[in-house]
C-alpha cells in the first residue's frame, strides 16, 4: 500500500507582498521598515512586490512586531485547530 503524499499549496509572493504592506501601514518609509528588521530597503521592496519570498526569520519578526500569525501572513488565514 502507497502513502500519498500531501502537495500543500504554493505561496502567493504577490499576496504576502501585500499583507508586509499592510503591516508596513503609512507611517513608515520602506527604509524605515527594513531598518527596524535589519533588512535593506531593496529586500523590503522585493517582498512587497512579490519578487521574493521572506525567510522564515523575517516572517517570524513580522509577526512578533505586528501581532499577526505567520498564516495569517503568508495564506491571508489565522489558523483554528
Amino acid at each position: 500500500m502507497s502513502v500519498k503524499k500531501a502537495n500543500p499549496p504554493k505561496p502567493d509572493p504577490e499576496a504576502i507582498g501585500r499583507r508586509i504592506r499592510e503591516i508596513r501601514g503609512f507611517d513608515l518609509t520602506q527604509a524605515e521598515f527594513a531598518r527596524s528588521f535589519g533588512i535593506g530597503q531593496t529586500q523590503l521592496s522585493k517582498y512587497e512586490k512579490g519578487q521574493s519570498v521572506p525567510t522564515l526569520e523575517m516572517l517570524l519578526k513580522l509577526s512578533a512586531y505586528s501581532g499577526k500569525s505567520i498564516d495569517w501572513i503568508v495564506k491571508g488565514e489565522d489558523f483554528r485547530p
